[in-house]
């Protein structure tokens, strides 16, 4: 292990320890330094490190602050990598998104509220077969991040989040090539409405399967 993940490791154990926690301002530096055993350079590179992981928050002036520690400012980093990933992985991350969204969309049907079903349906009355494929993408995205949202699991949502834009391009490329894209879209997302709305999670677990696996299969016929 280098001593930058030494020094990594040691601020973790503080926080996994409770020893400070979401919004605590560290010790300064030398203070810090000398309490870890770390030389003053280990220590701010890992502070660098952790910063960018969005553990850390460095604010000139003020000091050294752990942040919030909320799935969707963690994971910021994974949807910095994501945007990396061309065709050749593409596929596989069109997987993971049907295995995350799907259970997503089962977890929804239990959890949403009847408030944020009723959005979901004005949402889809806005995906309609006369849609332009901006307008309706829009719509697409608009459906699918109230899914996420729906299923009650903030670090489930974010890995969702930090999937789907990978994923757009591709969606708007089937939209105007593939005969009926859009009308099947439309169709499979009421019917996954239609799931949660009735409380219905192994139905709408096996429509977003559905709905998620179609263009899993469309990529593969274009490869």
């Amino acid at each position: 292990m280098s001593l930058t993940d030494d020094a990594i490791e040691k601020i973790k154990d503080m926080i996994v320890t409770g020893e400070i926690g979401p919004g605590d301002r560290l010790p300064k530096e030398p203070d810090l330094a000398e309490r870890l055993g770390l030389s003053r350079n280990s220590l701010r590179e890992a502070v660098r490190a952790l910063t960018l992981m969005r553990v850390l928050d460095v604010r000139q002036g003020d000091g050294t602050y752990v942040t919030s520690l909320k799935p969707a400012l963690l994971l910021e980093a994974m949807k910095f990598v994501m945007d990396f990933h061309h065709d050749e992985s593409l596929l596989q991350i069109f997987e993971v998104r049907r295995i995350l969204e799907t259970a997503a969309a089962a977890m929804a049907a239990v959890r949403m509220t009847e408030d944020a079903i009723e959005e979901l349906r004005k949402t889809l009355d806005h995906g309609k077969a006369d849609s332009t494929i901006e307008q309706f993408m829009k719509s697409d995205v608009e459906f699918h991040r109230q899914l996420a949202v729906g299923c009650g699991n903030a670090v489930l949502c974010s890995l969702i989040e930090g999937i789907v834009p990978s994923t757009t391009r591709a969606r708007i490329w089937r939209g105007l090539t593939q005969k009926d894209a859009l009308d099947r879209s439309i169709s499979e997302h009421r019917m996954i409405y239609e799931a949660i709305a009735a409380r219905d999670p192994e139905r709408a677990r096996s429509w977003a399967t559905i709905h998620l696996t179609g263009v899993e299969e469309w990529l593969r016929s274009t490869r």
